[in-house]
C-alpha cells in the first residue's frame, strides 16, 4: 500500500512540475502535493469513525458560544469570498457564460487576484470539517451522514486539484454561488445555537431549497461551458458536470424523502428526525441524510 502511495505521489509531482499552475503550486496546503490534504482527510474519516464511540459514554459538550462564534466567522469569511469573486471576475471580463483560462498572463495582477481568493475559498473547506467535528462533540451523531462525510472529504480534495492546475476561468462561477449559500446557511446554524432564537427560525426548508437550486445552477453553468467549447481545461468540464449530477441525484433523494414522503414541518429539525427514522430501520446511529449540503 505504502508503495501504491509512493508512486502515486511521484506521478502527480512530475504532472505537477509539467502542468501545474506556476502561480499556486507552491503556496500553503497545496506544495505541488496532495499528501497533506489526503492526511488531515483520513484524520477526518478516522475522527467520524472513532469520534462518536469516544463520545459514547460522556456527556455532550456544552460548546454553544463557541458554535455561535464559528459559525460568524464563516459568515463573514463567506461574504468576504463572494464579494471580492465577484470584484475580481468583473475587473477580469469574465461573463457567466464562458470565463477563459490561461497561464499566459501568470502575472497579471487581476488574475491573481482571483487566484487569492479562490484559494481562501480552497482553504476554507478544511475549516469546515469543523462541523462534523461540532456535531459529534455534542452527540449529534445522526447528523453525521454519508452524505455530509462524502461531501466534505470530497470538495477539499476536489479543490486541490483545482488550485494546482486550474485556479481561475470557470471555476469563479461555482465557488462564488457556493458562498453566497453559505453566508446564508452558516446565518442560520449560527442563530440556531442560541437556545432563545432555535424555535423562531422557520426558514431551514428553504436553505434545503437554496442548496438544492445551487446544484442545479452549478451543473447548468459547467455543462454549457462543455456545450460552447469555453477556453477551459476539458477535465474541469466534465468533472464539474458530473460531480454536480452526484450531488443532485443525493440531494434530491434527502429532499424527496425529507419534506415531499415525509411532509415534515419546516419548523422541525427535518434532517434529524429523518436520520432518526432511517436509524431504527437499519439499527445504525449514523444514517439518513445530510443536515448541511455545501
Amino acid at each position: 500500500m505504502a508503495d501504491v502511495v509512493q508512486a502515486l505521489l511521484q506521478k502527480i509531482d512530475y504532472t505537477s512540475d509539467t502542468t501545474a499552475d506556476p502561480r499556486t503550486k507552491d503556496w500553503f496546503f497545496l506544495e505541488s502535493s496532495p499528501l497533506k490534504v489526503w492526511i488531515l482527510t483520513a484524520m477526518y474519516i478516522l475522527f467520524v469513525i472513532y469520534g462518536p464511540k469516544y463520545m459514547k459514554n460522556r456527556k455532550p459538550f456544552d460548546i454553544r458560544i463557541f458554535m455561535v462564534l464559528y459559525n460568524l466567522a464563516m459568515v463573514v469569511l463567506s461574504i468576504y469570498m463572494f464579494v471580492e469573486i465577484i470584484l475580481s471576475t468583473q475587473a477580469l471580463g469574465y461573463t457567466v457564460i464562458c470565463a477563459p483560462y490561461t497561464k499566459s498572463n501568470a502575472q497579471n495582477p487581476k488574475e491573481m487576484r482571483l487566484a487569492r481568493v479562490l484559494w481562501w475559498y480552497y482553504f476554507s473547506k478544511a475549516i469546515e470539517l469543523m462541523d462534523t467535528v461540532l456535531m459529534i462533540l455534542r452527540k449529534k451523531n445522526d447528523q453525521v451522514t454519508f452524505l455530509h462525510v462524502f461531501h466534505h472529504a470530497t470538495m477539499l480534495n476536489i479543490w486541490w486539484w483545482v488550485m494546482m492546475f486550474i485556479p481561475g476561468g470557470q471555476t469563479w462561477f461555482g465557488a462564488c454561488l457556493n458562498c453566497f449559500i453559505h453566508v446564508v446557511m452558516y446565518t442560520y446554524y449560527g442563530l440556531s445555537a442560541i437556545p432563545s432564537l432555535k424555535k423562531r427560525l422557520w426558514w431551514k426548508k428553504y436553505i434545503t431549497k437554496m442548496q438544492l437550486i445551487q446544484f442545479c445552477i452549478t451543473f447548468v453553468h459547467s455543462a454549457n461551458s462543455i456545450r460552447v467549447n469555453c477556453e477551459f481545461p476539458s477535465w474541469g468540464k466534465y468533472l464539474l458536470t458530473c460531480y454536480m449530477i452526484l450531488m443532485i441525484i443525493l440531494f434530491s433523494n434527502f429532499y424527496i424523502q425529507a419534506y415531499i414522503k415525509g411532509r415534515r414541518n419546516p419548523n422541525v429539525d427535518t434532517a434529524n428526525n429523518y436520520a432518526k427514522k432511517k436509524s431504527s430501520q437499519n439499527g445504525s446511529t449514523i444514517n439518513g441524510t445530510v443536515k448541511k449540503a455545501q
